[in-house]
């Protein structure tokens, strides 16, 4: 296997040269990339008869990211302090992995610019097909599982202008074996039966059934011999759907957990035959870590939802748990040696997608061209330059939202705004041109407007105390696993481990300082509302004339939240 000591090994010299006075962002770039080559990232302790590659929440980037890994990331309860929940030298020191190192890079904040500049993008479909391809030449078709854990068609100008036909078209080339799903389900209800008809392999569900006769929309389980082994793959959609996103778009289906109906599926598969049986899920860690311990028979769960990224699968009792990142960052593995009807052995890795060490797939090259091609002009044109590093990812606050709450507070004239704890969305360094192409990463979605409403002081209470128990709340079969929601305008306390009614505090307007009172009323803006029928202009509209009128972004340093412990 592939190991940490291999990784610092041949990166020791780049992280040095990062620290080494007069060496310019070109030459510390190129010391770097020396250090690390594709065979270096391909290299893995084959193990047993299956391989599983796991790709997640790509958010529809075809091309080469910049990703921030969050600052905060809170565990609560039993969950505090464990992978996920490490960020920044905690992560580092857990997993003992070097500062300054290709993998410091891919899993954390720390030094995050000056990596970033070392290092480069990460992702890019097409450096994902060259894995894949990589891989399955190595371990022959007949071993391989390739499965998607959702998120794929949205999040991008291109899926949006083709209803996700763009990632349709390019993932056919990557052949997965099977996808779950989760924002799919924003294009509608019909659009995503249209799409499952074309994409030529499995689209599983065993938490989604029809509210009228109460049966199942989707198939939950999917058969494959690999390696002479049975393995069931059953996939479970995010089960908190309709209330993350709109009810409206999909009103004939209803979702949940549904451990029961799982522990039914998981039986009713080792009756029928599997030896191994794959729980392809986009619930999110936590969920998942409780979930292992709740259905009996799963061997390994490959999660999704939550973006989380750790190096190495994690054992839940006899459940494996990876988590393959998101925005195309990464490329789960996962070999397992089955003997006598039972998993004996295994091995694991998250493979960072270095793209400028990653040779690109001339196919899947090909076909983002092609896709791209007719939105290329609009897709390169420049709206503005960040003067700081925009960015999403945090519980609390992302750069990019502030900068969206700006742009809300002055285009819609407005007290407060809010803009919605998405986790998908990626990364500007500093001194970048703010192109369509990067706002769209940012907003890209099928119910985009901006309302402006009165809302008292006790319903803002009210809004940020419900989003704070769906991220707070102890029990993870009640999270949803977003991020907090942004504020701008305002200010406030959050005590992460009180109960749901007591972990905000002290909300106060900025431009005075004074407290919300509880039956005032404040004009407030947001984006992303699940109602139907909100009246506005959409977000990327919005956001488009606010860059453009500034030309040059900078965001003061003005912190929102103050967190109790």
């Amino acid at each position: 296997m592939f190991t940490r000591r291999d990784f610092l090994q041949y990166t020791v010299n780049a992280g040095a040269a990062l620290g080494v006075a007069g060496y310019g962002a070109n030459v510390t770039r190129a010391l770097a990339q020396q250090k690390l080559t594709q065979d270096d990232l391909l290299k893995f302790d084959s193990k047993g008869q299956i391989t599983l590659l796991h790709f997640t929440d790509v958010h529809a980037q075809l091309k080469p990211v910049y990703f921030r890994p969050p600052d905060t990331n809170i565990g609560i309860g039993d969950y505090a302090g464990i992978p996920p929940h490490l960020v920044g030298e905690a992560f580092l020191t857990h997993f003992g992995i070097e500062k300054g190192s290709p993998l410091a890079y891919a899993h954390t904040m720390v030094d995050y610019e000056e990596l970033a500049r070392a290092y480069g993008r990460l992702g890019g479909l097409d450096r994902t097909a060259t894995l894949v391809k990589a891989i399955r030449a190595e371990r022959g078709d007949d071993k391989v599982l390739f499965l998607d854990g959702g998120d794929t068609w949205q999040g991008s100008y291109t899926s949006l202008k083709s209803n996700g036909q763009d990632m349709v078209d390019c993932m056919k080339l990557l052949k997965p074996d099977a996808m779950v799903g989760h924002w799919e389900f924003t294009f509608g209800e019909d659009r995503v039966k249209e799409i499952i008809d074309d994409m030529g392999y499995a689209f599983l569900a065993s938490n989604i059934f029809d509210n009228e006769w109460d049966e199942p929309v989707f198939e939950s389980t999917a058969m494959f011999e690999k390696g002479g082994v049975k393995v069931a793959v059953i996939g479970q959609a995010m089960p908190y759907t309709p209330i993350a996103n709109p009810r409206w778009m999909f009103p004939k289906w209803s979702f949940g957990i549904r451990p029961d109906t799982l522990q039914e599926n998981v039986d009713k598969a080792r009756a029928d035959g599997a030896e191994v049986v794959v729980l392809l899920s986009h619930d999110g860690f936590d969920v998942d870590r409780k979930l292992a311990g709740v259905v009996s028979g799963i061997d390994v769960i490959v999660t999704g939802h939550t973006h989380d990224a750790i190096p190495q699968a994690i054992e839940i009792g006899s459940t494996l748990l990876l988590s393959s990142g998101s925005h195309g960052k990464y490329l789960g593995r996962i070999d397992l040696e089955v003997r006598d009807g039972k998993v004996v052995g295994h091995s694991s890795n998250l493979i960072p997608v270095f793209s400028d060490v990653v040779t690109p797939d001339a196919e899947m090259a090909a076909k983002i061209d092609e896709v791209r091609k007719p939105h290329e002009v609009e897709l390169n044109r420049v709206i503005g330059k960040t003067e700081g590093l925009l960015y999403r990812r945090g519980n609390f606050n992302g750069t990019w939202d502030d900068l969206i709450c700006q742009g809300i507070i002055e285009q819609r004239d407005t007290q407060i705004a809010l803009s919605p704890g998405f986790r998908w969305g990626t990364t500007l360094l500093p001194g970048q041109d703010i192109t369509i192409d990067d706002l769209y990463t940012e907003t890209s979605m099928s119910y985009p407007s901006v309302y402006r409403l009165e809302f008292t002081g006790t319903q803002m209470k009210e809004i940020l105390e419900d989003v704070c128990d769906n991220l707070f709340n102890k029990d993870p079969f009640f999270q949803q696993g977003g991020d907090m929601v942004r504020v701008g305008g305002m200010s406030y306390t959050c005590s992460p481990n009180e109960g749901m009614g007591g972990r905000i505090s002290d909300m106060r307007l900025m431009s005075t300082g004074e407290p919300l009172e509880a039956d005032k009323k404040y004009v407030v803006g947001g984006w992303a509302s699940v109602n139907e029928n909100v009246e506005g202009p959409a977000i990327y509209d919005l956001m488009e004339k606010h860059i453009t009128s500034k030309q040059v972004v900078s965001l003061p340093d003005q912190p929102t939240v103050k967190v109790n412990m």
